[in-house]
């Protein structure tokens, strides 16, 4: 039986548990236990922080696993590819982990690539100099996912407290700075095995907007323009190709403008979060998206078919979406899953705040 090490176990992390025993692989779960659901159901759980990445690596080489792998979450990279690095397994390099979830980094990277991005510059304190700038901003933790610590700043005398929120929520406290691109937002999902990468789906996204940008809901496929998408998939093999993510699931996010012009935001070397990944992909293309990256991380590829053409999406309840409500109290000929976690709906600031979700299949897109 192959052995899979499955970097974090909160929720994120169950749709990958549930598919690895399904397959008949033996799983073996690392995180807190605080919160951590998936020490119920996974083979074996160890009670390390996923940043330890030494203490993860000896108990490993310990287990002798065949793989290893996460979903949704951008601090369990730099451990995956250090330990498949350690142990000669499948996974991006140890230093395109670290480019690829530090958003400077990162940036400096899309940059030498000639990939399409904003003006940027680095903040580890208040003061920055955004001479040459052009307002509005957007001011972003370095380090951080589900738009913690971001806020968009519409004059100069804002700044030195969005760059300070931000501080305040990364790992590293640090911030990056940029131009705000104003326009639709849309995510890619695909996934890649020796440099070759695979399309998979354009998702649209719904925000909150200013000013902290949390996402609302997601669509697949994107009903933007075919010339556009096709502007976007270019863009997005450009930008993957920068950060040297040569193999599993990439999770780009793009600004697109009213002219047309495409921007990168950032890419994630894993699938997008909030059932992007786990569900949608393969509710609308039939692609079975939690096999691929098992099957990368143990060795084994096979190039992704698209089966069907559906369309799925995910939308989350909160005080901003309260008029969702009613969808969850009846049944509905596109329900998928659905869940109240939370019957005090907040207005959100991050994606913890959310009250539930609902995703969907249909033949057309669900407006709620």
């Amino acid at each position: 039986m192959k052995k899979l090490a499955i970097i974090g176990a909160s929720y994120l992390q169950l749709p990958l548990v549930k598919k690895a025993k399904e397959m008949g692989i033996e799983t073996h779960c690392f995180a807190w236990p605080e919160g951590a659901v998936c020490k119920e159901i996974a083979d074996y759980f160890y009670p390390i922080s996923i940043l330890e990445k030494e203490a993860i690596l000896k108990e490993c080489i310990q287990i002798n696993i065949d793989g290893i792998t996460t979903i949704a979450t951008d601090m369990a990279v730099p451990t995956i590819c250090y330990v498949a690095e350690k142990m000669n397994l499948i996974s991006n390099s140890f230093v395109s982990s670290l480019v690829s979830t530090n958003k400077w980094d990162m940036r400096k990277a899309f940059k030498k690539g000639n990939c399409s991005i904003p003006k940027f510059i680095e903040a580890d304190n208040s003061k920055v100099n955004t001479k040459g700038f052009n307002f509005p901003l957007i001011v972003k933790p370095v380090d951080r996912s589900g738009s913690r610590g971001v806020k968009k700043v519409m004059f100069e005398n804002e700044l030195s407290e969005a760059i300070n929120y931000a501080i305040t929520e990364s790992f590293s406290k640090k911030a990056i700075v940029e131009e705000y691109i104003e326009g639709d937002e849309v995510s890619v999902e695909t996934i890649s095995w020796k440099g070759e990468h695979t399309i998979l789906a354009i998702t649209d996204k719904v925000t909150t907007g200013a000013p902290h940008f949390v996402e609302l809901a997601h669509h697949q496929p994107s009903g933007l323009p075919k010339e556009i998408q096709n502007k976007i998939k270019a863009e997005t093999i450009k930008c993957l190709n920068a950060l040297d993510i040569n193999f599993g699931a990439g999770h780009s996010e793009f600004k697109i403008t009213s002219t047309g012009e495409v921007y990168i935001i950032e890419v994630g070397a894993r699938m997008g979060g909030d059932f992007i990944g786990s569900h949608l992909v393969e509710l609308s293309t039939g692609y079975d998206f939690l096999e691929g990256v098992i099957n990368i991380a143990l060795g084994k590829y096979k190039l992704p078919v698209l089966k069907t053409n559906n369309f799925s999406g995910v939308y989350f309840l909160c005080k901003e979406t309260e008029q969702i409500l009613p969808y969850f109290s009846q049944e509905n000929n596109f329900d998928i899953q659905k869940e109240i976690q939370n019957t005090a709906l907040k207005n959100i600031t991050n994606s913890n705040d959310r009250s539930g979700y609902l995703i969907y299949q249909a033949k057309n897109k669900v407006c709620m």
